[in-house]
This record gives structure tokens, C-alpha cells and sequence, in this order.
């Protein structure tokens, strides 16, 4: 009998690579939307070697049309979805708030939370007419940490996490489950649609996620446990949960903490005029 089916935005790379390459290890059938055609096939013809059912459709998730033909395609090839991956997202631009321009945030908020949105409107529809299904939808830390010079990414991450707590209540009379995923620094392809109004930036924050300890592999790992579990909340780094804990609980030694760890990050900011190239949005 086939496998679940599941669907990745920004499947291509990065983490979204990961969890195509995980479901597929579990016998899921896979579709991944990109806007990166030629790594999105490069990852489809991966997957098909190792015996899975994938294909791979160019979508722009800015663009509500390329999400429903998406879903007509898998409709058609499939006959339904068990599991939507809402985890297509930029950078944005990193700077105070009185350098980072409107246009910035407008691009950042359309892909990584309207991105969302448009895939919680597309598919929920036909979860409700199947009577099941699933979404996860990326978020990450910075939405629950809120560091400073990231205000545009922030807001996006912490939208996130409000529309997946809204669903998680307002989707469960239909059977539909839903799991959040925050993580910290890990090693991906983030930066590379990073623009930044402070010298060096990017570079510092590639350096971090270099060094994590926690890979896209183990991120995907927790997130296939919590969809098996019905488990909401995927926090795979140890320290930012403990964090996220402190800020509930203990606001104060919260604050002292943040401040050490911004300092570290923020020491010797450049002057506002070095901005850093950015590459079209995952």
C-alpha cells in the first residue's frame, strides 16, 4: 500500500532538504516546492534513487496561485495530503529600526509569515474534507527571543507562532493537528538571503551556525517525533529552551542573560552603510 504524503515549501536545501530526506527514509511519498528549480530537482532525483515516490514543483509561496496549483497537482497524482511543511523563509534584513527600510519588512513578513498563511489557507480545505491532516509550520527562536537589530525577522517568526497556537485550537474539531518548530542557530543556507545594515553581520551569524551542535538532521528527526506524537511545541536546542523557560518564569535573570549574549553578537557594530547582497527568497 503507498505511503503518507507530504509536501515542503523551500524543500530544496537547507532544513526543508532534511525533512524531505527524512519522511522519504520512512516511506512517505514527497513533493517539494521551490524557487530554486535546479536544486529542487537535484534533491528530487536524490530522493527517487533511494527508491521514494517524489516530485518537485516550482513555487513561489508569495503567490497564492503557484500554492493551488500545487495542491491540484497533488490531488491529482496523489488523490490527497497527510502532512503540509510551511518552511519556505528569508532572512530579511538585520539593522536598528530607523535604518531597515518598509520594503524590507513588507518582503520579509510576505514570505515568512503571509508564506504561511497562504499555505494554512490552501490546504486546510482539503484537510477538512478528508477529515484529516497536518501541518508544521517553521518558525524559530528568534520569535520567542526577540534580539535586538532583527526586529523585521522577529515579528515575522513570533506571527508564526501566533497563527500556529490560533489553528492548534480552531483546526482541532476537524482532526487537523498542527506542531511548531523553533530552532536557534544551525548549520543552512539562511544567510544567504541576509541583508544587513551592520558591518559583518552575516558573517558572524554563519560562524554560529558553523559551530552548532545541532544539525537540519536532528531538527528534522524532532519534528517527525512530534508529528507522531501530536506534539505542538519542536524545540531542539537545550540552552534557547531553557531560555525561553527563564523569560516565562524569570524574566529578570532573562534579561541579564540576553544582554550577555547581545553583547557578544553586537560588539563593535559597523557604520550603516555596508549593506550585504541578498539572493531571492526560498
Amino acid at each position: 500500500m503507498p505511503g503518507k504524503r507530504i509536501f515542503i515549501t523551500g524543500g530544496a536545501s537547507g532544513l526543508g532538504k532534511a525533512i524531505a530526506c527524512k519522511y522519504a527514509g520512512a516511506g512517505y511519498r514527497v513533493c517539494i516546492g521551490d524557487v530554486h528549480e535546479k536544486r529542487g530537482l537535484t534533491t528530487v532525483a536524490e530522493l527517487t534513487a533511494l527508491g521514494a515516490d517524489a516530485f518537485f514543483i516550482r513555487c513561489d509561496i508569495t503567490r497564492l496561485e503557484d500554492l493551488l496549483e500545487v495542491k491540484n497537482q497533488i490531488v491529482s497524482r496523489w488523490q490527497g495530503l497527510d502532512l503540509v511543511v510551511n518552511n519556505a523563509g528569508i532572512a530579511g534584513t538585520a539593522g536598528p529600526i530607523d535604518q531597515v527600510a518598509l520594503d524590507d519588512w513588507q518582503q520579509v513578513l510576505d514570505v515568512n509569515l503571509l508564506g504561511v498563511v497562504r499555505g494554512c489557507q490552501t490546504f486546510t480545505p482539503l484537510f477538512k474534507q478528508q477529515g484529516s491532516g497536518y501541518f508544521v509550520n517553521i518558525a524559530s527562536a528568534a520569535g520567542l527571543m526577540n534580539a535586538p537589530q532583527m526586529s523585521g525577522y522577529n515579528v515575522s517568526k513570533a506571527g508564526v507562532i501566533a497563527l500556529s497556537e490560533t489553528l492548534k485550537h480552531e483546526l482541532a474539531p476537524f482532526n487537523i493537528g498542527i506542531s511548531v518548530v523553533c530552532p536557534a542557530f544551525f548549520k543552512t543556507n539562511l544567510t544567504e538571503s541576509m541583508k544587513s545594515t551592520i558591518d559583518g553581520l552575516s558573517q558572524r551569524l554563519g560562524r554560529l551556525m558553523a559551530r552548532s551542535a545541532i544539525s537540519a538532521a536532528d531538527i528534522a528527526n524532532d519534528i517527525f517525533t512530534a508529528v507522531d506524537s501530536g506534539s505542538f511545541w519542536v524545540l531542539s536546542h537545550k540552552a534557547e529552551r531553557r531560555l525561553w523557560l527563564l523569560k516565562r518564569y524569570l524574566p529578570v535573570v532573562f534579561d541579564v542573560l540576553m544582554k550577555k549574549k547581545i553583547a557578544k553578537l553586537f560588539a563593535a557594530p559597523g557604520p550603516a552603510n555596508a549593506n550585504t547582497a541578498a539572493t531571492p527568497p526560498r
